[in-house]
Order: C-alpha cells, then sequence, then structure tokens
C-alpha cells in the first residue's frame, strides 16, 4: 500500500496563522528609572540570612530545570560599578556550574562584526535544561552603541523591534526570561570609581571608557528609559533593582529570580 499522502486544503499558512507584530509591551512610563528610590536599604544579619535561603531555592529550581528540560535567560544590565558582577557571583553561589553559563559581552569581536549584531547572542542561548547569565547583552544596541555613535540612528531606532522579536522567540519557545537594571546615582558611581583605582585587585575594572560614559550620564539615563519603554514585555519583563546599597540589591536580584524560576 502506497504512502498516504495529506490533503491539500489550499490554505496558505499565512492565512490560517496570521504573523503578529503585537509584542505586547508595558505602556510607556510604567518603570520610572528617575522615580526609582535609591536610598532602600535592608539590616545585614537578615539580609544575609534570606540570602542564603534564596540561594539554596535558586540550587533546587536549577536542578528542577534540568530535570524538566526547561531552559532561563537572566541579563543584567546597569551603570559601570552598579554591582552587577557580584550579584551575579551571589546568584550562582550554590548553583552546579555544569547547569549554568555566564556570559560576559564586551565589544565584538571581527568575526562577530562581520554578522548581525544578534548573531553572538543566538549561539549563547541556553541548551535545554541550562541557564543563561548575561551581564551586558544585546541591549548594547540601544545603548552604547547608540550613544557612542557605532550604531546609525536607522539601525538602532529599529533595534527595539528586533529585540523583541528575538526575545520573543525564545519566551515562545519556552524559555524563562527576566531582565534587571542595576540603577546607582552619580555620587555612588563617582565613590565606587575612586575605590576601585585605589584597588590592586579591582583596578583592572576601571578604565578610560568608564571615565568617559560617565560624561554622557543624561544621554543614557534617556537611552536606557527608552529601552524600558520599548521592550518591557510580560513574557520578558524588565526590573529596576536600586542597587546604591549592594546588599539590598542582590537581595532583590535573588528574590525576583525564584520568584521567576518557580512558575
Amino acid at each position: 500500500m502506497g504512502k498516504k499522502t495529506k490533503k491539500n486544503t489550499g490554505q496558505r499558512f499565512s492565512d490560517v496563522t496570521p504573523l503578529s507584530y503585537d509584542f505586547e509591551v508595558f505602556p510607556p512610563g510604567t518603570l520610572d528609572l528617575e522615580g526609582l528610590d535609591l536610598d532602600e536599604v535592608t539590616e545585614k544579619k537578615e539580609a544575609e540570612e534570606e540570602i542564603e535561603e534564596l540561594q539554596e531555592k535558586l540550587y533546587e529550581l536549577q536542578v528542577r530545570y534540568w530535570l524538566e528540560k526547561r531552559r532561563a535567560v537572566l541579563v543584567f544590565e546597569g551603570w559601570d560599578a552598579a554591582g552587577k558582577g557580584g550579584t551575579i557571583k551571589r546568584l550562582t553561589n550554590l548553583m552546579d556550574p555544569r547547569g549554568y553559563k555566564v556570559w560576559p559581552i564586551a565589544a565584538p569581536g571581527e568575526e562577530e562584526r562581520a554578522h548581525h549584531y544578534l548573531y553572538r547572542f543566538a549561539t549563547r542561548m541556553p541548551p535545554k535544561g541550562t541557564i543563561a547569565i548575561f551581564d551586558r547583552s544585546w541591549y548594547g544596541r540601544v545603548l552604547v552603541e547608540r550613544i557612542e555613535g557605532f550604531a546609525s540612528v536607522k539601525e538602532w531606532q529599529r533595534g527595539y523591534d528586533e529585540i523583541n522579536a528575538f526575545e520573543r522567540m525564545h519566551t515562545d519557545d519556552g524559555t524563562t526570561m527576566v531582565k534587571f537594571f542595576l540603577h546607582i546615582d552619580q555620587a555612588t558611581q563617582l565613590e565606587r570609581f575612586k575605590a576601585r583605582e585605589k584597588d590592586p585587585i579591582k583596578n583592572f575594572k576601571i578604565g578610560d571608557d568608564d571615565w568617559r560614559n560617565r560624561k554622557h550620564w543624561k544621554e543614557y539615563l534617556t537611552a536606557y528609559q527608552d529601552a524600558f519603554d520599548r521592550t518591557h514585555r510580560p513574557d520578558a519583563p524588565w526590573v529596576m533593582v536600586p542597587a546604591n546599597e549592594k546588599r539590598f540589591a542582590r537581595l532583590t536580584v535573588l528574590r525576583k529570580t525564584v520568584e521567576v524560576l518557580d512558575t
């Protein structure tokens, strides 16, 4: 008996499932960067105890994601010296290194510049059962590349739709995604810059680029707010984190990560 073939209904795919560019972005102003209270603090002993409890919970969730073959992406953006690295360190403290990967993102290399800017991020998305953590991310297109002129106006303006499409492609495929922005004020940043310069272990973290970026504070405020207004979505939300006190920032990130992954 010959192989049975599926009857052609005459319908095009686009007739059955219309393509949509509705990314369900929250209304502009839902997140207000300049209105964020940066004076949030915590009691040291209680905070450290809760952090330990949350780290244990995160390990349990990591195991669950492995067993259920689920994926998660955690994105970290924020000012220079806002504490992204230290926060990620506490986040992964008890996690099994075989089940997660931290991607520190710097300027693209020659090969990466030969491709679309999302190419190097697409190749770093997590396999099933694992978690990917991005220390800076594809948002560079609408942040540093916009401010420094590495992308044309046309390129960074279309970047919002490209980013929304890129993220939703992965969330539609079952990836859990949350994006953190660590916010500090200028005085706190200056204090941390000076401390880094004096610390022989940390002075590699401070350079001319950091001081130059600081001069564009207002421009970055505008670019960050635009990014929130254009890409804060239910499936891949932004979480603004007051980070003047590092302990509060770490606790906030841990709490939200547990909440997002424990679904």
